[in-house]
């Protein structure tokens, strides 16, 4: 996993004051490894526009510039007049070796968006927006400077650089991992500033997921039997078809026994077994997806001491908080309208949907400063696992996964992990890497993945 960081203001601050490198040193290194990018992705000689900003990013964009001249024919946009001190000086380098200024948004085999990077804190204007759009709207390669120009710590303007690729200066951001940014920001590469990742990154309590983090069940003693690899049990509510797909995915991934605590033995597979009550080899429960009126559910809950997965309809019930308070050795699976029931019903915060779209990661924090060892797997576009003081992101997930009961089979992933011995962040990490893994694996339109087609894959990791 690599770390990720809120801000970069300090880093960059830690290259001047204890390692000696001046401003200029930093946005040479920052330009020389955009010019890397950009040749990885095109051939010599093709026609490269640099839309360059007032500020520093715009000034590693004309510094880039400057270094492509001659070898690509380049071509410098610039809407505005240059405000910062280093935009000035890249200006005149790039003047003095012969660089062409245009006034035109001239078609291009690459367009390099070094307008604003990560020091937007407003909308972009009109005019911008337009050239944004008719930039979009084009076949060339999009290259991103630092950040996609309109993101900020939110979606700041009606159109946004659509970058096949983003040039992130120094370290992985922040912002690169929020849902509303995924359709923007391409491929993420880091650029080296002048010292080694190792040096130039502090510590961090936030992480991205690779993977090579994924830690399979692979069974490794011959001499055992069905109950050496747990028992995960699942509780059916009032829509069966959930428990099942929870309980065929816990036993594809390694769980020795998978029961379904129900009176209704109707479709279940004959290798899942059924249960009216919490058997008592069962070394994990998985519990919540669709639910609905279950009799009898805290009584279950409270008199149970067993790692534990809660899911769906659980995240409206009232007495979840008292839950919480009294339990650890807990997985929460909301999506992001369920977790907006669990931070009201805890009385963290009353807020819509959208505006824990807008905050995925804020919120995530003001849940694990509350609950510290209760493990949350926030779903979404990139989901969010915290717990106890850092957070996970795992970005592999991919849009075929928006199907119902794709949820689902992730909670009975995750129970056969904790029923086969992981602990809480080691069973929530790879079972969610296993379920994004498994959705990219399948071979087949995005649009037709079902459900089962994931719990099939994961036989194949």
């Amino acid at each position: 996993m690599k770390k990720i960081f809120d801000e970069v203001v300090s880093l960059d601050k830690q290259c001047y004051e204890q390692f000696l490198l001046s401003e200029d040193i930093l946005m040479e290194h920052a330009a020389s490894e955009l010019c890397s990018v950009i040749k990885e992705n095109s051939i010599k000689g093709q026609t490269i526009l640099f839309l360059c900003g007032p500020g520093n990013n715009g000034g590693d964009g004309l510094a880039a510039a400057r270094m492509l001249h001659k070898d690509y024919n380049v071509y410098v946009y610039m809407p505005y007049s240059m405000k910062s001190k280093m935009a000035r000086l890249q200006h005149k380098r790039y003047l003095a070796v012969g660089g062409i200024i245009t006034e035109d948004i001239i078609e291009s085999d690459i367009y390099v968006d070094a307008l604003f990077g990560s020091g937007l804190t407003k909308e972009l204007d009109s005019d911008i927006c337009n050239i944004i759009k008719l930039i979009n709207e084009r076949n060339g390669k999009k290259i991103s400077c630092d950040m996609p120009s309109g993101l900020g710590e939110e979606i700041l303007s009606k159109e946004i650089f659509k970058a096949n690729i983003s040039v992130s200066m120094g370290a992985l951001k922040l912002i690169f991992f929020e849902d509303f940014a995924k359709d923007y920001i391409g491929e993420i590469k880091v650029a080296n500033l002048g010292v080694s990742r190792e040096i130039y990154e502090s510590s961090s309590n936030i992480f991205l997921l690779e993977e090579d983090d994924l830690q399979l069940p692979f069974r490794d003693i011959q001499n055992s039997n069905k109950g050496s690899f747990g028992h995960t049990s699942i509780v059916m509510g009032d829509k069966e078809g959930a428990a099942i797909l929870a309980a065929i995915s816990a036993f594809n991934f390694g769980s020795g026994l998978v029961s379904v605590i129900t009176n209704n033995k109707n479709n279940i597979p004959p290798y899942i077994m059924t249960s009216s009550s919490l058997p008592k080899n069962t070394t994990s429960l998985v519990v919540g997806m669709g639910l609905g009126e279950y009799e009898n559910i805290e009584e279950l809950l409270y008199s149970s001491d067993m790692p534990m997965v809660i899911d769906a309809d659980l995240f409206y019930k009232p007495f979840i908080k008292d839950l919480l308070n009294k339990k650890n050795n807990v997985i929460l699976t909301p999506h992001p309208k369920e977790f907006a029931s669990l931070l009201n019903i805890c009385e963290i915060a009353d807020v819509e949907v959208d505006n824990i779209q807008k905050n995925r990661f804020k919120w995530v924090r003001e849940f694990m400063e509350r609950f510290p060892n209760i493990a949350l797997v926030l779903k979404g576009a990139n989901s969010i696992i915290a717990y106890q003081g850092n957070t996970y992101v795992n970005t592999l997930g991919t849009n075929a996964l928006s199907k119902g009961g794709s949820g689902d089979v992730l909670s009975g992933l995750i129970g056969s992990l904790l029923a086969q011995g992981y602990n809480t962040l080691d069973a929530s990490i790879t079972a969610v890497l296993a379920h994004s893994i498994s959705a990219r694996n399948i071979k087949q339109n995005d649009y037709s993945l079902n459900p089962l087609d994931i719990s099939e894959g994961v036989k194949c990791l």
